[in-house]
């Protein structure tokens, strides 16, 4: 069930590539819920929004795609007129799409060591481990990126920390200067997802002062450390500039 969700979810990242309204079919358009805050509500805003880029010659990536219960989450890239790297959620009832939401930033990179915002491990292992995984980011998030215990970090994170953020290099020692600083400000988590080895958490806070989203790929391994992470940060417009009233979490 889980697999098939994930395909079906896939069809509805790789839609825009072919410019086809009729691929929001896999959108139960009763139900469907929108928050990015820049498409309209329904499958109808979404209709639009592939008419849209299509005139772009979109190539759409998905990366990696893993299944939560009834959520489907993914790492994406985007080829329109710019390119950019999104994770996008959806949650399901039975086989249609019926909530969605993203996180979307342009393309940087590679980082210091050379890593791209997108290679590295695809497939998740460990699926006897999806729970104790999903416990393990809930707690590093509330102990390392809410409460900012930057002591703590070395329980959770590998000394030799695969990095994918475009702007860090590898490594436990990068990733703690970073989020000493100023400049980054979690706030608040509001989902953790979890299949096997990998986990996302999607949260909420400030960038240079300015209200964004932070979603957060982490790989585990076999003892629940992480060893990997990829990450998207996107400033959330102002509510006047919304095109839909769901909120952007």
């Amino acid at each position: 069930k889980g697999s098939k969700r994930v395909r079906r979810g896939a069809m509805s990242w790789r839609s825009p590539r072919a410019g086809d309204p009729e691929s929001v079919r896999v959108v139960n358009e009763a139900k469907y819920v929108q928050h990015n805050p820049q498409t309209a509500e329904g499958s109808e805003g979404l209709a639009a929004l592939f008419a849209r880029i299509s005139k772009s010659s979109p190539r759409v990536n998905v990366v990696r795609a893993f299944a939560d219960g009834d959520f489907v989450f993914a790492h994406t890239e985007y080829d329109f007129s710019t390119r950019k790297i999104g994770f996008e959620v959806f949650r399901f009832e039975g086989d249609q799409a019926v909530e969605h939401w993203d996180n979307i930033q342009p393309r940087e990179g590679p980082n210091l060591s050379g890593r791209t915002m997108v290679d590295g491990e695809t497939e998740p292992t460990d699926a006897e481990r999806t729970e104790a995984n999903r416990e393990r980011a809930r707690a590093f998030v509330s102990d390392v990126l809410l409460a900012k215990n930057l002591d703590l970090i070395a329980t959770y994170v590998d000394e030799a920390l695969i990095q994918h953020n475009p702007r860090l290099a590898d490594g436990l020692h990068a990733l703690r200067a970073y989020l000493d600083g100023p400049a980054i400000s979690y706030e608040r988590c509001h989902r953790l997802l979890a299949d096997g080895s990998f986990a996302l958490a999607v949260c909420e806070g400030a960038r240079d002062g300015v209200h964004t989203a932070f979603y957060d790929l982490f790989r585990f391994d076999s003892n629940g450390v992480i060893v990997e992470h990829w990450d998207t940060i996107e400033h959330v417009a102002p509510p006047e500039l919304w095109k839909n009233d769901n909120g952007k979490f």
